[in-house]
């Protein structure tokens, strides 16, 4: 008698445990990414910068809505032209389709390293003289840079898509 109570005992234990055991937790979703990539480069203040806020903003913006990547880079060690050209060069290694430049040292180093890899674009949110591969936007309106941002970001995707 002991036996069956203490085997009924377990059994409705077992039983009580499945039945409020927690569900699984649905897996993670992770998000599923384009193959194009849309870059910044920034200043050593990053994306934090008044004049990067924006623009980095509009990008994000458009990779919700388009499932672009983005990603930023951010000047490192001194902040001149020829220093931000090493971190350009780096972009353009990481095949990276398009690559904004924000801030004085990103942007001057743009028109040098466009020359050096003219099937990269570039788009410099700063006073530069454009060419084939070279676009520039006015940073100082922030909604206009943020809205160009997003537009080109956006425009990585072909209209089919």
């Amino acid at each position: 008698m002991r036996r069956s109570a203490a085997g009924a005992g377990l059994a409705a234990a077992v039983i009580i445990g499945w039945v409020f055991w927690p569900e699984d937790e649905p897996e993670p979703r992770q998000r599923e990414y384009r193959a194009e990539t849309a870059c910044l480069l920034t200043g050593e203040r990053g994306i934090g910068s008044p004049e990067a806020r924006p623009v980095w903003t509009g990008m994000q913006e458009a990779s919700l809505a388009k499932q672009v990547k983005v990603q930023y880079l951010e000047v490192d060690g001194p902040q001149t032209g020829q220093n931000a050209e090493t971190f350009l060069a780096g972009l353009v290694q990481n095949r990276c389709d398009v690559i904004l430049a924000v801030g004085a040292a990103p942007v001057a180093a743009v028109p040098p390293t466009a020359a050096r890899y003219p099937a990269a674009r570039f788009v410099a949110f700063g006073p530069v003289t454009p060419g084939h591969n070279v676009s520039v936007m006015d940073p100082s309106d922030p909604e206009m840079a943020r809205r160009q941002a997003h537009d080109l970001v956006a425009a990585l995707v072909p209209p089919s898509s």
